[in-house]
């Protein structure tokens, strides 16, 4: 076993336990899908704070890990054949790190396409759209006197959530009785829409009966509530 990491990132972020599959990551919802999986799948990472304070997403070390700046991104030393493979994009990360595991993923073929349609729900039209939403109640966009386009991202918003109430209509989770990586990437956008961004109220998230069951199961499971917090911050 190699006693570092072969990747450029490393020289900014050395790793403590080269062994370990490595994480470069913030606590936002696409970070934490991530941090989620890993801690309900088990599997050693060694995690790595990556501030946007600092600018961390635009260094050299980090673009050579993500040309596209965003988080998270992993380096995994054992990937497939035993040779390390470095990962972007949260949702490309959840399905690899199901495969890694055998976990939370359907072997049956047609409930495995299912449940890769719904995490497609999430990074095609959630995420997107609840971002947007978010850019318009919280960050610099709550400051434009025309709500026009913060009324159209409400909308839109309000139209997924009630896609995503019908589905969990009689299920406990999105693909039933199984919790699986879509439920880890649908959540955490859920909860930021309202804890993150406090915009429960413009959307209505009261009238959302099945979501709501669901979001609270999710965030009650241990491990869902460690990688909240990870990776945590300096001073914690």
């Amino acid at each position: 076993m190699s006693d570092s990491i072969s990747h450029p990132v490393a020289a900014k972020w050395p790793a403590a336990h080269p062994d370990r599959l490595q994480l470069y990551s913030l606590p936002t919802p696409n970070g934490v899908k991530v941090s989620i999986m890993l801690e309900e799948i088990g599997l050693p990472y060694e995690a790595h704070r990556v501030s946007f304070e600092t600018q961390d997403q635009m260094s050299a070390a980090f673009l050579a890990l993500n040309p596209n700046n965003k988080i998270p991104a992993i380096v995994d030393p054992n990937g497939p054949g035993g040779r390390p493979l470095a990962l972007f994009e949260s949702g490309a990360i959840l399905l690899y790190l199901a495969e890694k595991s055998g976990q939370l993923l359907p072997v049956e073929s047609a409930a495995r396409y299912e449940t890769i349609q719904w995490l497609m729900f999430q990074m095609g039209g959630i995420g997107p759209m609840f971002g947007q939403l978010g850019f318009f109640t919280k960050f610099a966009g709550k400051d434009f006197e025309d709500k026009r386009p913060r009324d159209r991202y409400v909308a839109e918003s309000v139209r997924l959530l009630g896609v995503l109430d019908q589905r969990l209509d009689g299920r406990a989770w999105i693909m039933g009785d199984a919790y699986t990586i879509a439920d880890i990437a649908i959540f955490p956008w859920v909860r930021n829409l309202v804890v993150g961004y406090g915009a429960g109220e413009l959307v209505g998230i009261d009238n959302f009966a099945n979501v709501n069951r669901a979001l609270a199961a999710f965030v009650a499971r241990a491990a869902v509530q460690r990688g909240l917090t990870i990776p945590a911050k300096p001073d914690a």
